[in-house]
């Protein structure tokens, strides 16, 4: 059936003489090396934002910058970064490398970060004296999804971890990306476009890599994120998605009443429509989750027509954009 149209598993695509940004220069791809001690390296720590590039200019740009400032300062990883300067070296790499369209990677480390000699931070927790995190900027040949994939939706199935609404890490992106990464291959391996993952009290929290909607008679429902938390609940798991606020403004824009809300099983198994979003495929129906037929088991009419409002929303502001 159309559902089980795979999503693709391409490597990333590179292209020749391309020229990587680190740690404030342009370096060839052969040459761009990071310290072994690095705390990206031996421990994980870092953050990171993958954007798309359409008519040479990336989109939404300020949002996916502010996102990585305030996980960074939030987790402790750095009160140093600005927004200005870290937005103009994500649109100089993609100049830098002659693309129109391309899949950004903008990626923010520990640097050689020792935990053990810190000092206090207004915030409350602390970050390493003299520490300067590593900074690592790539443009990539975006992955070309078939045209079907959209207009015939893809399957999904359950993903076995549970994201923990505790984890103080949850709803960020960072390089702990692991686990999510595994369900999206074993995904791929049952012929599914993505994995969604359940929270540890069995509320929906998204894809792997993606976020969630649901549409139910005419209503727009998707998992409550970080930061949008109603006083004394408990914190969120999923990440504010930049394609998701999107969604949201084209849902007012439009007249769809949307609630953000803690969502379970059933009420993915009997939403009339069900479809992800993120930077890189946009807007995704999916038309079956594990055995059972979401809706008509096609793509639904609100998620084309939100679909089609997100690529004009694309298209305009990409060609009509600077940042700051």
């Amino acid at each position: 059936m159309a559902g089980a149209i795979n999503c693709p598993r391409r490597g990333v695509v590179y292209h020749a003489h391309m020229k990587i940004f680190l740690d404030g220069q342009f370096v060839e791809a052969d040459a761009a090396h990071v310290s072994a001690l690095d705390a990206g390296f031996q421990h994980g720590v870092g953050l990171f934002e993958t954007m798309q590039a359409f008519n040479g200019r990336v989109f939404r740009l300020e949002a996916h910058i502010d996102r990585l400032i305030a996980s960074a300062k939030e987790l402790g990883l750095s009160n140093k970064l600005r927004a200005a300067p870290l937005g103009e070296l994500v649109e100089r790499t993609v100049h830098e490398n002659e693309m129109t369209e391309a899949r950004v990677r903008l990626t923010v480390t520990g640097g050689d970060l020792s935990l053990l000699n810190t000092k206090p931070t207004a915030s409350g927790g602390g970050e390493s004296r003299n520490h300067q995190p590593t900074v690592l900027c790539v443009a990539t040949v975006p992955t070309e999804y078939p045209a079907a994939f959209f207009d015939d939706g893809v399957i999904a199935v359950i993903a076995d971890p549970k994201a923990n609404p505790f984890d103080p890490s949850a709803g960020h992106k960072t390089l702990n990306y692991w686990m999510r990464l595994r369900t999206l291959a074993q995904a791929a391996t049952k012929g599914a476009g993505e994995a969604l993952w359940f929270t540890v009290t069995n509320h929906l929290c998204g894809g792997a890599v993606s976020n969630a909607f649901i549409v139910k008679e005419g209503r727009l429902f998707t998992p409550i994120a970080r930061g949008e938390e109603p006083p004394g609940s408990l914190p969120s798991a999923t990440l504010p998605g930049v394609t998701r606020a999107v969604v949201l403004e084209i849902a007012e824009e439009l007249d769809i009443p949307v609630e953000k809300k803690m969502l379970s099983i059933n009420d993915v198994l009997e939403a009339d429509e069900l479809f992800l979003t993120n930077s890189s495929w946009q807007v995704l129906p999916v038309v079956k989750v594990e055995g059972k037929m979401i809706g008509e088991g096609e793509g639904g009419e609100v998620t084309r027509k939100i679909r089609e409002r997100v690529l004009l929303c694309i298209g305009r502001e990409t060609k009509n954009m600077s940042f700051g």
